[in-house]
């Protein structure tokens, strides 16, 4: 859905916009926005909401605070005596406890006093006091998350690139065919073919082949980690085929004059297709299987923090890149060079931008490869479920 509106935006949007028409492509996206509020109006009231239940981060807060209050009591790791609550919030799974993090165990340890003050309530545990080993697993899944979280950034630094420096790129290059000018924007419409491509191989022809060839698991193809793995990969392989692209571009810049400064090349905008086109598979690898990873393993009740972790990345991922860039100019700049990415690219070196930039997702890659081994996937039973209230 997000790369249908993308073509619309990059081809007929981007055709106005290069030619001058944007009160037309105000107007075009105006009428997308209203088109797409009628269609939200018209499915809102058969849409089934589930019964809201109380806070996760509260339930994430009880585990650290309960855990801290135990700080100094000793434990025996070997042999605890971990509360299992009997009940379960609908639709929540029952985690298993695993060995790490052990710190947070003493949140679910049953002392004395936690007794003592059951039957001084006469009713329950105190939540603040005393946790349920699933409620310490959903912590403790929350920071085994994090770290995969943060190497997938930099995946979205190299992602941005395609509507940065790819377009400055790709305007440096020749746009004419015959007497049509092909906007530079417009060539991310290969990176949405190229998604909508490998989404259907991968489905259909890549997952099942994989699910033969595995030998451990019967049926199974590739998991989200080896996924985003293969996604990161693909990247350093797109940044290398820009910085091919970008030194061809170089040995065909047009000469200056002495009444004017060339900012062109005369090699083909279209030498940019499989850079575009190596991002759209990065995306199917990356993006989706990190939507699919962090769903899958984030608690019931963390599902929207799941969510909210993929765009952060995203989000974080153009504040890293500007930050790279500023980096790069200050950098580069000294003396009387111009830098790698002057305003002018003839006299620039973005090649070597790209170049860095491979380096890298490189680096990243091998830092990802050690937290995706240390990862441990959480196990669960079967789920306490009821049927949903309809609202």
């Amino acid at each position: 859905a997000l790369n249908l509106g993308s073509l619309f935006s990059n081809t007929v949007l981007g055709y106005f916009e290069d030619q001058g028409k944007w009160p037309l492509g105000f107007w075009a996206s105006a009428g997308s926005a209203f088109a797409g509020l009628v269609l939200f109006l018209t499915g809102t009231p058969k849409y089934r909401h589930f019964t809201p239940r109380e806070s996760p981060w509260s339930r994430f807060c009880q585990v650290l605070v309960a855990a801290t209050r135990k700080a100094k009591i000793d434990v025996n790791y070997e042999d605890l005596n971990l509360y299992d609550s009997e009940t379960q919030r609908t639709g929540d799974k029952k985690i298993l406890h695993t060995n790490g993090f052990r710190f947070l165990d003493r949140a679910a340890i049953v002392t004395a006093d936690d007794e003592a003050e059951k039957v001084e309530s006469g009713s329950t545990y105190d939540q603040w006091r005393l946790c349920s080993i699933t409620q310490v697993e959903e912590v403790k899944c929350v920071l085994r998350l994090l770290p995969i979280w943060l190497c997938t950034i930099l995946y979205s630094v190299v992602f941005t690139q395609m509507a940065s420096l790819f377009v400055e790129q790709g305007a440096a290059m020749k746009t004419n065919i015959r007497n049509f000018r092909i906007p530079a924007s417009s060539m991310s419409s290969f990176d949405i073919l190229s998604v909508a491509f490998f989404i259907f191989a991968y489905r259909r022809f890549l997952d099942p082949l994989f699910a033969r060839l595995n030998k451990t698991e019967a049926n199974k193809g590739l998991t989200e980690l080896q996924r985003m793995g293969i996604g990161l990969v693909i990247s350093i392989m797109a940044m290398v085929s820009a910085g091919i692209v970008e030194i061809y571009r170089l040995k065909h810049k047009e000469p200056e004059t002495s009444t004017s400064v060339s900012n062109s090349s005369s090699l083909s905008i279209f030498w940019q297709v499989p850079q575009y086109m190596l991002i759209g598979a990065s995306e199917v690898f990356m993006y989706v299987g990190q939507l699919e990873f962090f769903n899958s393993q984030a608690p019931t009740g963390l599902k929207s923090f799941a969510s909210a972790l993929c765009m952060a990345s995203i989000s974080l991922g153009n504040y890293v890149s500007s930050l790279l860039v500023v980096i790069v100019m200050k950098i580069s700049t000294r003396g009387d060079l111009p830098g790698w990415i002057p305003g002018n690219l003839n006299k620039g070196h973005l090649d070597r931008f790209y170049f860095l930039l491979a380096g890298l997702t490189a680096a990243d890659f091998l830092v990802y490869l050690v937290f995706a081994k240390w990862y441990k996937y959480i196990k669960s039973e079967a789920s306490f479920s009821e049927p949903e209230e309809e609202v």
